[in-house]
């Protein structure tokens, strides 16, 4: 059964679920009962020019035709008021919208309530209309218009108890057969998490337009993970269009992240939902061209099909900041930082689109990966000239960044200044950034600093600052941060913070007392616990300790192909090359395939990738040459590299 049909296209709205304001100024001027023709046009000449003031973003126009009312007499005038407060809202001058509202002597006019109360609630002022409701009770009876303002409005506050009071008004006035209305309603019960309301809901409604079903779809969508089946959501697309309603760019956006949940079937429903999209339209509009064009473009990069990903973004007639963020976010995702750094340059020489915050995280993280303190330093420049540097997530990128670019005094500068929040993330990454470096001794000067402030502990400040100590060998501080995280912080040991003592206790060369460690776990040790010590004993050269713990190893993970490389590596090593090849032969029987190690460094603004014994690069002879001679110069120095235990490090 298809997802989506060929349907004929019927008109409906897009967003939202309440109703457009009242056009006012269409509203004949006999109703305000000028007392004179002249009186009638002055009435339309301010109405002109509070539009005006609307359209140029003007507070200073609205405020002047707002004081040529008064000499004219129309300051009170019903239209005159309602008109001046929607104009305060629009500009953002919610008080003098109210002292407006406050000064109509007129309020059993509908409109003015109405309104004051969109004014709130487009400045997000959502509990003023909640507590104006029961005012206007009082002088006049809600329409639908009212009611769906603060249906939405209690919606935004989670007041379940108001917006079912809202929706029992609605009821008794006889609005239960508006759908723009009861999509409102749905919508507040939907933000207050009442699913099964929302649903009883749907189902009652005479007829439902397509913001009906984008509603039930998101809140299935939002759910997805609870209680409720992602099948539900395509059975319900596929109802929608039994209906006779075609799905729109919100319905394509709002299920296009399910597609990411597995690469079989999701990645088949992503692409006939591509199919829907090129065949419906939807992707010519500028304005659906970003909502469709950036989930595709999450969807395939998701889906690690990043190829697809640019051609969608190729092909977009335009591109927000969301497009350009999500196709930078693709490439990072797919281990593309070159080709984001290269898409993060075309967009700043592009100028039409300015990177913002989630943009610069994005290149921060393909920036680290790089290595590239030139590319970094140029984003945190770009940063500071955007005033983004007071936002603690960027702050904190910033740090992780200089820290893998070898900067540890730019990243503590970063740390260092006042002028933004520091959070329990922003501790967490100078811990590691020093501890990643060798220096121990400062990473557990700044974790013990954090503890004094009060900063809660989280396992990423564990495991930092725990490998740091093993890093750095501080063995005994070590142990005593561990036990005092258990028993002081109670932090429960998670696999990754006790791989972390192991691994301490290893480079220290205290094997048994890693292996006691390993035993007296309070949960069973995970692969890279047994690996830690695996690694180590071979390093150290104890026999019993390798034989035990690569047999676990198998146990645990008998499909990791790492584990026979392992084995293959310690026979190499003592020359038995015939089990070697019987190694090799089982992993190829299996399929089994281990990429190959990979490091790379940028050099006048072009990579250099290298792979284990890679001789494609077009300098591999030069380089070969001077690697020799270094190993020669480590001999005479009596520096004996074991040149041996490196080429067999690798398969």
């Amino acid at each position: 059964m298809l997802l989506f049909r060929r349907t004929q296209k019927l008109p409906g709205p897009l967003l939202g679920s309440s109703f457009p304001p009242s056009n006012l100024r269409s509203l004949p001027l006999s109703k305000a009962h000028p007392r004179t023709s002249a009186a009638a046009a002055a009435l339309s000449d301010l109405l002109r020019s509070l539009q005006l003031s609307i359209d140029r973003r003007s507070v200073a126009l609205a405020r002047q035709a707002h004081a040529l009312a008064f000499p004219l007499g129309l300051h009170s005038h019903p239209i005159l008021s309602t008109r001046l407060v929607t104009a305060y809202s629009h500009l953002g001058s919610i008080p003098a919208a109210r002292l407006v509202f406050e000064g109509s002597a007129h309020r059993g006019n509908a409109l003015l309530w109405n309104a004051i109360l969109a004014a709130y609630s487009r400045g997000r002022l959502f509990g003023e209309p909640l507590v104006l409701l029961r005012r206007m009770v009082a002088h006049t009876l809600p329409d639908d218009y009212t009611i769906a303002i603060v249906a939405k409005a209690a919606g935004e506050v989670a007041d379940l108890r108001a917006g079912g009071a809202v929706h029992s008004l609605a009821v008794r006035l006889g609005f239960v057969s508006n759908v723009v209305l009861l999509n409102s309603v749905m919508g507040m019960y939907f933000k207050c998490g009442e699913m099964d309301h929302v649903r009883s809901l749907f189902e009652e409604m005479p007829a439902r337009s397509v913001v009906s079903w984008n509603l039930l779809i998101s809140a299935y969508v939002g759910l997805r993970n609870g209680v409720l089946s992602g099948d539900g959501v395509w059975d319900l697309v596929v109802q929608m269009q039994q209906e006779g309603l075609k799905p729109d760019a919100f319905t394509v956006s709002t299920i296009l992240p399910l597609c990411n949940v597995d690469s079989g079937s999701g990645l088949l429903r992503g692409r006939e939902i591509h199919c829907f999209v090129l065949r419906s339209g939807l992707e010519l509009g500028s304005e659906l061209d970003f909502y469709v064009g950036s989930s595709l473009i999450d969807m395939y990069s998701k889906g690690g099909n990043v190829t697809l990903g640019r051609l969608v973004f190729d092909r977009m007639a335009s591109k927000n900041v969301v497009a350009w963020t999500a196709m930078i976010s693709g490439y990072v995702q797919n281990g593309g930082f070159e080709e984001a750094l290269i898409l993060f340059r075309s967009m700043q020489l592009d100028g039409i689109v300015a990177p913002n915050r989630v943009t610069l995280l994005s290149i921060l993280q393909a920036v680290g990966s790089l290595a590239s303190l030139m590319a970094g330093k140029q984003v945190h420049g770009f940063a500071v000239r955007a005033a983004l540097v007071c936002e603690p997530s960027l702050n904190n990128a910033l740090i992780v960044m200089y820290s893998k670019c070898g900067s540890l005094d730019s990243a503590r500068r970063v740390f260092d200044d006042d002028s933004w929040h520091k959070d329990a993330i922003s501790w967490s990454s100078i811990v590691s950034g020093y501890g990643s470096h060798g220096r121990g001794e400062e990473a557990i000067s700044l974790f013990h600093e954090m503890c004094r402030v009060g900063i809660k502990l989280d396992h990423i400040t564990c495991v930092g600052v725990l490998s740091a100590c093993g890093r750095s060998g501080l063995v005994t501080e070590g142990l005593k941060i561990y036990y005092s995280l258990v028993n002081e912080h109670k932090i429960l040991p998670t696999a990754e913070i006790c791989s972390c003592v192991v691994d301490m206790l290893c480079r220290a060369g205290r094997l048994s007392r890693a292996l006691d460690f390993i035993y007296s776990m309070p949960s069973e040790a995970s692969p890279s616990v047994w690996g830690s010590l695996f690694g180590f004993s071979l390093i150290h050269g104890d026999k019993e300790m390798q034989d035990l713990a690569y047999n676990i190893l198998l146990q645990l993970e008998p499909d990791n192909p790492s584990n026979y490389v392992s084995v293959s590596n310690i026979h190499a090593s003592s020359g038995r090359w015939d089990i070697v090849a019987e190694v090799r032969t089982r992993m190829k029987d299996r399929g089994f395939r281990k990429l190959p190690g990979c490091s790379w460094i940028s050099l006048n603004d072009v990579v250099h990738s290298f792979y284990v014994a890679d001789k494609s690069h077009r300098c591999s002879y030069t380089i070969y040459s001077v690697l020799d001679s270094l190993t020669f110069m480590m001999r005479e120095a009596a520096c004996v590299p074991d040149i041996e235990f490196l080429n067999v490090a690798s398969v």
